[in-house]
């Protein structure tokens, strides 16, 4: 029976089974399913995927094939001939040009060493470390490394670089025929010629041949000239270590050079190559651990340089980005931002400098200097000699991270005037146990050990205080401070975690090129600059391959830096610090500046600008060992920067700083405004104000003020907002404790006086009426030679007037007209606030008063040195040396140090110990060594706690 839809002929559901099987030629036994009815007649078969990818992968590969072979020949057209292998290009020298593009700075390997060598010749522990480092399958491929070039492929695409893969035949296709250029097409050439070598010279001739032509830096190409060039010595001479080294250099030439910056990663890599060398067998355990003791000696580069630092600093930065062949043999010409005779003023005053610091444990020092309207670099001295090797000379500092000490509080008190505090900020200078974030407690000192009491945020920074710049970093925020520190440009600080509130205090390493551009925003008022060290580059064909171009950014208000700058260029303000006279100042020339000096003496800093120079000086020693006590920034790096800024600055206009908007908020502590206080007569048996009927022995003076730390007024978070103060805040309590412990060590009463004391003076009818009118209420005292005047009411007649100060009588005047003046020798004055009041006396015992709080800033007393042994002119033998030298010394508590010298007729200087311990106030030395019999002349040099050091009176000796 026909089925309905179906050709005539079909008469059954197996008749079309067979009809398709038919027709297809295949039989029934080749399906396994059952095909589909479509209900046309037709039955459709189903859709093969293995088949059809396996169809459209061979398309692929044969469309792959065909496409690489087309990429091949066309990367591979013009390629130069390998048998030509010795053929090279003339190489033409780098040259580096200062600013002017006249004075040559360095010419970059302008006439290469090469001395052609036998394989035979060649240690075989070298043949081991090259192949170790650079090729361990060398005797294996056939001239390329796939897994090399995978894993550098993998490389580049997930850091963006192109590096790596290389065989040593690579490279010396790379070094001997081929251009330099860093590009995808050049590294297919490179596979190419690899292979085509490998077919024509063996291993061993391709072996000689690398260590023949390879690049080893500076001048020299070959293992032969390398050898000569670093050691001094043919290569068959060198030892294991020196092998080691010479491995360790093709891989980086210009960045291990050993008259590079980096020659600590150069040895640090010569390890690896022993480590290599024994893991592979060449050689054992116990050679490479001998070979790395080994002291590797480098012979003194014979190359004309000026600013080495800056030099390999640039040679550097060209390197990373053309490569180390275009930097030794393109041809390049490099003009540098390098002002020449700045760079002289600056090695001028490193050296003279860092030799005057050699008593203080200081080997080294650096500076840098630039302009801060372009960032451009004008002065690089990394190290006082760069080819000092007992100072690590070659180590460049200013591009190192080092701890900048309070150098960095600008940065701090920046980031708190953005917050919206102000200069005039009122911050107690009192011993304060502070919480740290990291939960433990945390209490700086002062660097005189002194507290102040109340002061400005002005006078904290100014005087370089501790105990105030901790608390501004709290109230700042110490990510907020991270934040402005960033975007002024320093990279070292990424790792928060770190940092608690140390950092104020130089907790966190800086760079000094990156720490002087960030004062370089200060002089240019909140604008930064990225620091430039390169005008252009043009190849050997000159065309312009660089150039520089100006990148500014506004990173801090223009308010905020001039706030900033007023700081840092007033004298006065920081004259009860550092006196009057100091190295942070130019003559009349406003100039800005701050020093820093780390814990234990390891680093001292001075930073300094005007609108259009910035310096930055750093002095201590490579090796991070700490220098002697005292030895501070003011007093060791100060007198470099000095010297620089005043030799480069000569001759040049004067400009000043522009001052900064004045700021009145609605907070009075941050206006710089507490409350005065008042002092009343107090009947001590009802704690009232006394009255005309209190009896005298009854009567006390009292002072009263409100005293309160700044957590007490303000939000820290919102200082000048309605945001009500934080009294849970965890320092609160803390911060609290210790005003209030200095207010009663200071006899002022932190409450509120009697009830009704605005109608109750306690006068009594008939006293003479007493007024201090010289010097005014809250005055800043910073000389120890104190003069004050009175007035006094025409009605008496007064017969003395007494003055005191805290309660402690200084004198009492019976002329007319009855001012004071008297020298403040008493040493256990300590800086802060005092009351100074004056009480006039009539006939009849009649009294009355005035008084006014000062704020004692006052310079250490001089200490005085009397000898004793030997008295002047005395006579010493010979015979009695070792010879105790006695003194007896005033005023021992501000001194940190005595160091004895003696001077010969001619005047040369000679140094006999130094004491830091004076017990009963008495010198006591060692005089170990006689010198030759003559007249001689003794002195002391003392150093104070401040670092403020001077010269004792002479007294004269003769030896027999």
């Amino acid at each position: 029976m026909p089925i309905p839809g179906l050709s005539s002929k079909i008469k059954s559901p197996q008749d079309w089974r067979n009809k398709r099987f038919t027709t297809t030629g295949l039989g029934p036994s080749s399906f396994n399913r059952r095909p589909i009815y479509t209900g046309s007649g037709r039955r459709k078969k189903p859709f093969n995927f293995f088949k059809t990818g396996l169809a459209l992968l061979g398309i692929f590969i044969i469309l792959g094939s065909v496409m690489s072979l087309i990429f091949l020949a066309w990367a591979a057209q013009d390629l130069p001939n390998p048998n030509r292998i010795s053929d090279r290009s003339v190489a033409l020298s780098t040259k580096i040009y200062d600013r002017t593009g006249k004075v040559i700075l360095y010419d970059v390997h302008g006439t290469q060493k090469r001395t052609f060598v036998k394989l035979e010749e060649i240690p075989k522990f070298l043949k081991d470390a090259t192949i170790a480092t650079e090729d361990r399958k060398f005797y294996e491929h056939s001239g390329v490394s796939i897994t090399g070039i995978i894993r550098s492929v993998i490389k580049n695409i997930t850091t963006g670089s192109k590096v790596g893969g290389s065989t040593i035949t690579q490279q010396l296709v790379k070094n001997a025929i081929l251009s330099p250029e860093k590009k995808y097409t050049r590294k297919i050439k490179e596979v190419i010629l690899s292979y085509q070598i490998e077919k024509k010279f063996t291993k061993d001739e391709i072996l000689q041949m690398y260590f023949n032509e390879i690049p080893y830096g500076s001048v020299a190409y070959g293992a032969e000239a390398a050898s000569q060039t670093y050691f001094g010595k043919s290569v068959k001479d060198i030892t294991l270590a020196q092998a080691a080294i010479l491995a360790a250099l093709p891989q980086a030439p210009t960045y291990y050079s050993p008259y590079g910056t980096h020659v600590d990663r150069l040895l640090a890599r010569q390890k690896y190559v022993l480590d290599s060398m024994a893991e592979l067998g060449y050689i054992s355990k116990d050679q490479a651990e001998q070979a790395k003791k080994e002291k590797i000696e480098f012979q003194k580069s014979k190359e004309s340089i000026t600013a080495p630092h800056f030099v390999m600093y640039i040679k550097e930065y060209l390197t990373e980005k053309y490569g180390d062949l275009v930097v030794e043999q393109g041809g390049l010409k490099v003009i540098t931002t390098l002002d020449a005779d700045k760079q002289k003023m600056a090695e001028e005053a490193v050296k003279q400098g860092a030799e005057k610091n050699l008593k203080w444990n200081a080997s080294n020092a650096a500076l840098v200097a630039l302009d801060p309207l372009t960032g451009q670099i004008l002065a690089m001295v990394g190290s006082k000699d760069y080819f000092d090797e007992k100072i690590q000379g070659q180590f460049n500092v200013v591009t190192s991270p080092r701890q900048p000490g309070s150098s960095f509080k600008p940065i701090v008190y920046a980031a708190a005037f953005k917050k919206g505090y102000t200069p005039d900020t009122i911050l107690y200078d009192v011993n304060t146990k502070f919480l740290n974030y990291d939960g433990q407690n945390y209490e700086p000192k002062n660097y005189d050990l002194k507290e102040h009491g109340p002061l400005t945020m002005r006078s904290a920074l100014a005087g370089s205080l501790n105990i105030p710049a901790v608390k501004t970093i709290y109230l700042t925020g110490v990510d907020k401070v991270i934040d402005l520190a960033q975007d002024l440009g320093y990279s070292t600080l990424n790792n928060r975690s770190r940092f608690g509130l140390s950092l104020v205090l130089g907790g966190g390493e800086v760079k000094l090129l990156e720490h002087a551009n960030a004062f370089a925003v200060f002089a240019r008022e909140g604008d930064w600059h990225q620091t430039a060290s390169i005008l252009e580059v043009r190849d050997k064909d000159d065309n312009l391959l660089e150039e520089f171009k100006k990148q500014e950014k506004k990173v801090l208000e223009t308010q905020v830096a001039r706030q900033l700058n007023s700081i840092l260029t007033d004298n006065a303000a920081r004259a009860y610090i550092f006196g009057e006279k100091n190295y942070l100042t130019l003559g009349d020339r406003p100039v800005a500046a701050k020093t820093g000096t780390t814990n234990d003496y390891h680093d001292a800093w001075t930073m300094g600008f005007t609108p259009s120079l910035v310096a930055g000086v750093w002095v201590g020693n490579n090796d991070n060992t700490e220098m002697k006590r005292g030895a501070d920034g003011s007093v060791v790096a100060a007198p470099i920067w000095h010297q620089f800024m005043a030799a480069a600055l000569a001759n040049t206009p004067v400009e000043g700083f522009t001052a900064p908007d004045p700021i009145t908020t609605t907070k009075p502590i941050l206006n710089g405004a507490i409350a005065k206080g008042i002092t009343l007569k107090i009947d001590t048996s009802t704690g009232q104000v006394a009255n005309d009927q209190t009896p005298s022995s009854l009567i006390e003076e009292r002072t009263y003020r409100p005293v309160h730390c700044i957590l007490h007024y303000i939000n820290k978070d919102d200082p000048q907002g309605d945001t009500l103060p934080d009294l849970a805040d965890p320092q609160y309590q803390r911060w609290e404790e210790a005003v209030q412990n200095w207010a009663k060590a200071n006899n002022i009463i932190a409450q509120d006086p009697p009830a009704g004391y605005e109608n109750n003076t306690g006068n009594t009818t008939g006293q003479a009426a007493i007024k201090i009118i010289s010097p005014s209420a809250n005055q800043t005292i910073t000389n120890r030679q104190l003069n004050a005047q009175v007035s006094i009411g025409n009605s008496f007649n007064p017969i003395r007037v007494d003055y005191y100060l805290n309660d402690v009588l200084k004198k009492s005047i019976t002329q007319s007209p009855f001012d004071l003046s008297v020298y403040l020798d008493d040493p256990t004055l300590n800086n802060g606030f005092y009351q100074l009041k004056a009480i006039t006396f009539d006939v009849s015992g009649n009294s009355n008063s005035d008084s006014i709080d000062l704020n004692l800033q006052l310079p250490p007393i001089p200490a005085t040195l009397d000898w004793t042994s030997p008295a002047n002119n005395g006579t010493i033998s010979v015979k009695k040396f070792p010879y105790s030298l006695k003194a007896n010394i005033s005023n021992i508590q501000n001194i940190n140090n005595i160091s004895l010298y003696y001077q010969d007729g001619l005047g040369k200087e000679n140094f006999i110990g130094t004491a830091h311990q004076f017990d009963d106030s008495k010198l006591l030395i060692q005089w170990f060594s006689a010198p030759a019999p003559g007249n001689y002349q003794l002195y002391a040099q003392i150093t104070n706690t401040d670092g403020y050091s001077y010269r004792t009176e002479i007294t004269n000796v003769t030896i027999k």
